[in-house]
């Protein structure tokens, strides 16, 4: 059986940053299971930047600002103690990472730029061009690699094994061989993503990002925190949801209707284009709605123009969403306006996380951070700029907690994971060896069109009800699934079944938050309770699952300095 002192599941920002940071007692051996290869992990899709209130663009921010900003942002639903401490902490992680060697643009002075963002209230967004997540993946990479940290790539996590309330190990899948095995670990780390895969093609989200960390804990008995609060970016690409990146729109970009106007003035006079992405996505569907967009049904769309910032600065701060649009869209934006809508970008819900300094849950010796965990910081709506920054922050504070926690536990028995993993090498061998049964990809495209009709920007208590007995019934068929391929190495057939019964759990525990907060707030938007409702609703939703149930409950939010009060824009 194979041990280590630490596994970190995930090798995206949050993941490798816990590495590192655990790396740094030479005596505990540290390593990180990810699915791909590091360096295709989904922080680098981030494109835009990562804040921090250097006050290098504006002299006049500050921590404060950007405390207050994140509250403000997060519709008052996020615990003030922990933005606290991630804006106090974040001007000096952003320089331990121009220390490791992150390539950050530099303005005239020679000092790490920065640039606005939608919902701040000075441009605090420290930016690589438009290659942000990309330039910190690989920086991070290279510092682990440096420290030792052992990688296993294209393992896939099937499950963790808890015993009396202690990780006991976790299972996973070495998909090159088709072995499975089990773990011993003294702590683990989640660090697997979101899982915006729910609404599967209308989704920034890369095909991976399945919620497989998420839905373990949530097998394992740990509570999913604010599911319901899915944050839809505003300019995913028309016709395939692909992120462009919001420093268009720090950077000065348009959007218009069908009519050539400049519709965000009608929703955000202040802010406009820069209003907080909740609101602009609204905006957007709005607008196509009531007629003003270009194009019908699913292929509708506004338009983003880009065109009077000019070609230098075009090529020099955004020649990713350049050739993103090229490629995918067959346009180039230096010329005419690229087709965009509104699409399926971060889940400000997750794991919950017990203590925001050390990132641990309430089973111990499993501890989580990034997008899978929910701390919470982001509340009902996540500020751009801000997930980078969560990623590598609290990524940090994990791989300080799972340090601690290595020093004080033995290793585990291992008794449970060892049965923990005979259970999965028999479903693997009888999912390989079934000839007949629903297809697996059936049941995932009905759950993404159910998901984005029933459970989308705009939410009706009867189309969410429809969601739930939908999914309900998909989690029934599931126990029919067919996955169509025997093979025993790189079985990538029986590796998206598991991905899709994980999307499943977690489709289901979106919905139900969502029914049962009967309010809007930040990215939950609903037509029946159109007002925020603090009297009721100013609490965390908390979901466990104890088999085959889910059990829904509250708790507060904290609240320090910022009282809630109307958000505008």
């Amino acid at each position: 059986m194979l041990s280590y002192d630490i596994v970190v599941v995930g090798a995206g920002g949050a993941g490798m940053m816990a590495a590192l940071a655990a790396s740094e007692d030479p005596d505990l051996e540290v390593a990180v299971l990810s699915k791909i290869y590091p360096t295709r992990s989904h922080t680098g899709a981030a494109q835009g930047g990562i804040n921090a209130a250097l006050g290098n663009r504006d002299p006049s921010d500050s921590v404060e600002k950007h405390f207050r900003d994140t509250v403000k942002g997060s519709d008052f639903l996020a615990d003030q103690d922990a933005v606290e401490f991630f804006t106090s902490r974040m001007p000096e992680l952003i320089q331990e990472l121009d220390f490791y060697g992150v390539p950050f643009s530099r303005d005239e002075n020679g000092r790490v730029a920065q640039r606005p963002f939608g919902g701040a209230s000075s441009p605090r967004t420290c930016y690589s061009a438009d290659k942000t997540g990309h330039v910190i993946l690989h920086t991070l990479y290279e510092q682990c690699l440096k420290r030792g940290v052992k990688f296993l790539h294209e393992w896939f996590l099937l499950s963790l094994a808890v015993e009396e309330g202690e990780l006991d190990g976790l299972v996973a899948l070495d998909m090159r061989s088709g072995a499975i095995h089990p773990i011993q670990a003294k702590a683990a780390v989640i660090a697997t993503g979101g899982f915006g895969r729910i609404y599967w093609n209308r989704t920034t989200n890369a095909l991976n990002m399945t919620g497989d960390g998420t839905a373990a804990c949530f097998d394992a008995g740990i509570p999913l925190k604010d599911p319901e609060f899915v944050q839809f970016h505003p300019t995913g690409l028309a016709s395939s949801g692909i992120l462009m990146s919001e420093a268009c729109r720090g950077e000065g970009g348009h959007l218009l209707n069908k009519e050539g106007e400049r519709f965000m003035a009608r929703y955000a006079p202040e802010k406009m284009e820069l209003g907080p992405r909740d609101l602009v996505s609204r905006a957007i569907e709005t607008e196509i709605k009531e007629g003003r967009g270009f194009g019908e049904g699913i292929g509708a769309y506004v338009q983003m123009d880009l065109r009077h910032l000019g070609k230098e600065k075009i090529l020099e701060r955004l020649p990713q969403v350049r050739a993103l649009a090229m490629h995918f869209e067959g346009v180039d934006i230096i010329e005419e306006p690229v087709p965009i809508r509104p699409s399926c970008h971060y889940m400000m819900g997750g794991i919950h996380v017990v203590d925001y300094k050390t990132c641990r849950t309430p089973i111990e010796g499993i501890l989580a951070a990034g997008e899978c965990a929910c701390i919470s910081i982001h509340g009902a709506n996540r500020l751009g700029g801000n997930s980078v920054a969560d990623v590598v922050l609290f990524g940090k504070y994990a791989g300080l907690g799972a340090r601690e926690i290595a020093k004080q536990r033995s290793l585990p028995s291992g008794k449970k994971v060892k049965k923990e993993a005979d259970r999965w090498i028999k479903t693997f061998d009888r999912m390989r060896r079934k000839t007949e049964g629903i297809p697996v990809t059936e049941i995932r495209d009905k759950m993404a069109e159910t998901m984005w009709n029933n459970v989308g920007i705009f939410r009706r208590e009867s189309e969410m009800k429809e969601a739930l007995e939908t999914v309900g019934r998909l989690l029934e068929d599931y126990q029919d699934a067919c996955i169509g391929d025997t093979s025993v190495r790189y079985n990538l057939a029986f590796v998206h079944y598991v991905e899709v019964g994980n999307l499943l759990k977690l489709a289901k525990a979106v919905a139900l938050g969502a029914l049962h907060r009967k309010e809007s707030r930040g990215s939950h938007a609903r037509a029946d309770y159109p007002k925020r409702d603090d009297g009721r609703f100013l609490k965390h939703t908390l979901i466990y699952k104890k088999g085959d149930d889910y059990i829904l409950q509250y708790e507060p939010v904290k609240i320090t300095k910022y009282r809630p009060e109307e958000r505008k824009y």
